[in-house]
């Protein structure tokens, strides 16, 4: 390890020096500890001696009015180094002190003790000193003792500057950073589309920013604290003022649409969103949240719903007339009755999944619908009889989507259909259990109890050409088929992206 240049050495005692404000020096204290130690050690001069660059200083001392010395001619420097006190019985006898001038000249030192004061670093910074005008037998080991004490003592007032002023660096840094951040902040704010605004944790807001200015007409201050709800429309500012209360009071996100009135007077629909700024003990230190205009997305939306509603309406009517098409060809075509009843039946159930998906968040009757449960109960209905569980739904909710909601369409009225022919639903005592399936991959299970024959439940021909092509070409998935003793279960697995977008 190499050891540091004397000059290195010095820099860095210089810079653990300059950690300390000596300028604020508790001198009083200082002054006290000085005359103590002079008056232990029956001495007439006390100092407590800061080693500086070129200069000793003296922060505290009794019965010497000079304040400094030139470094070179400082005894404490020689002290300073030392691992414990520095005696000199008589510096006329001292080859480095003998022609020291302070020796020789008017302050006639002649006796010296100098009690080390060393940083927490194990950085030397100068010596608390005892001096006499006359040579002595050195120092009573309860003097040394005392000395050393004292020199404990004014290191830890040196400590408590050093961390004061330490804190105070800190304090002065951290103002700086925060006006920097709220600078930042401001200019950041004031650059995005969205209305910003703040609040302290009680929720009264005190910052806005200028397009929030510009969009209402008003200087911030007057939407400080509840003002920005005299701005909202008088139907929606009950709602957000609870919504936000609420907030306030539990800590949670803020998320509210209202209309907010702009600066010619007119009411633009908004979003809000508010989110909670956390410290280290999960107490809300601050809100920040923002206003984004949604008034043309709204329009457009309602206007989407129109055209959805309409388009929804003019297929519905195909797939009347379509139906309507078959039923006729199949009184001119008496033999191609039963195709033609199939057909029939194969586009009635495309007509139901239509109804289905075709107007989200409710049936045809007007009634809401989950996912494929709601489907499957309107597809089903025609074989169902009111108080009966002929056929019952069990299992999680599956959301299904347009692209997923035909294919399934067809495979449920396929086996549906050829069990009201065949199988469980063509007599009496059977039943159908449908067992629903959610996750990485949606299982669904047809199961029929008290099959006739068994064997013969099982779409023939078209219809089992159909449910392979449904399952496995347009949906990816697959499946198996299980008889029992008058029973039969189809397990479907379809992977759930193929089922409802991600």
């Amino acid at each position: 390890m190499t050891t540091p240049t004397r000059n290195e050495a010095e820099a860095k005692r210089l810079a653990i020096l300059d950690q300390y404000p000596l300028d604020r020096s508790d001198e009083n204290r200082l002054n006290r500890i000085a005359r103590l130690a002079a008056e232990i050690c029956n001495a007439p001069i006390g100092l407590v001696s800061i080693v500086e660059e070129n200069r000793q200083v003296f922060i505290g001392r009794s019965g010497l009015d000079v304040c400094e010395t030139e470094r070179e001619h400082s005894f404490c420097e020689h002290a300073m180094g030392q691992s414990q006190a520095m005696v000199v019985n008589d510096a006329t006898r001292d080859d480095r002190f003998a022609t020291n001038p302070l020796v020789t000249g008017d302050l006639g030192i002649r006796f010296y003790a100098g009690q080390p004061l060393v940083s927490p670093e194990g950085q030397p910074l100068g010596a608390l000193c005892v001096i006499d005008h006359a040579a002595r037998d050195g120092l009573t080991p309860l003097q040394a003792d005392s000395l050393a004490t004292l020199g404990e003592v004014v290191m830890s007032l040196l400590e408590g500057l050093r961390a004061d002023a330490r804190a105070e660096l800190e304090r002065s840094e951290s103002l700086v950073q925060v006006a920097e951040l709220e600078q930042r902040f401001a200019v950041l704010a004031d650059s995005l589309p969205q209305l910003v605004w703040s609040t302290p944790p009680d929720g009264l807001s005190d910052y806005f920013n200028g397009p929030w200015c510009d969009f209402t007409g008003l200087p911030a201050q007057a939407s400080y604290g509840t003002g920005w709800l005299s701005l909202l429309h008088p139907e929606d500012a009950p709602v957000a003022a609870q919504a936000w209360s609420r907030a306030v009071t539990t800590g949670r996100s803020y998320e509210v649409r209202y209309r907010l009135r702009r600066h010619d007077g007119a009411y633009r629909w908004v979003i809000a969103r508010g989110l909670p700024l956390f410290d280290a003990n999960y107490e809300v230190m601050r809100w920040i949240g923002t206003c984004t205009d949604i008034d043309d997305e709204m329009a457009n939306a309602d206007a989407l719903e129109l055209l959805s509603q309409e388009l929804h309406h003019r297929i519905k009517n195909i797939f009347a007339v379509i139906g309507g098409l078959v039923s006729l060809s199949s009184r001119s075509h008496p033999d191609a009755a039963d195709f033609a009843a199939e057909l029939y039946g194969r586009i009635l159930a495309l007509g139901r999944a239509h109804a289905f998906v075709g107007s989200p968040g409710s049936r045809s009757d007007g009634t809401t619908h989950g996912g494929l449960k709601g489907m499957l109960e309107e597809l089903l209905s025609p074989y169902m009889i009111a108080g009966s569980n002929r056929i019952t739904i069990t299992g999680d909710e599956i959301a299904v989507d347009d692209r997923s909601a035909t294919p399934l369409s067809l495979v449920f009225h396929e086996l549906a259909t050829n069990s009201a022919k065949y199988g469980a639903l063509g007599v009496d005592e059977g039943t159908v259990e449908i067992a629903l399936e959610a996750g990485d991959t949606v299982c669904l299970r047809w199961i029929e109890h008290g099959i006739a024959k068994t064997g013969e439940a099982m779409p023939g021909g078209f219809g089992s050409r159909l449910i392979d092509m449904s399952i496995n070409r347009q949906l990816g998935g697959s499946y198996i088929t299980t008889w029992g003793d008058r029973s039969l279960e189809l397990e479907i697995s379809i992977p759930s992206g193929n089922v409802q977008r991600v």
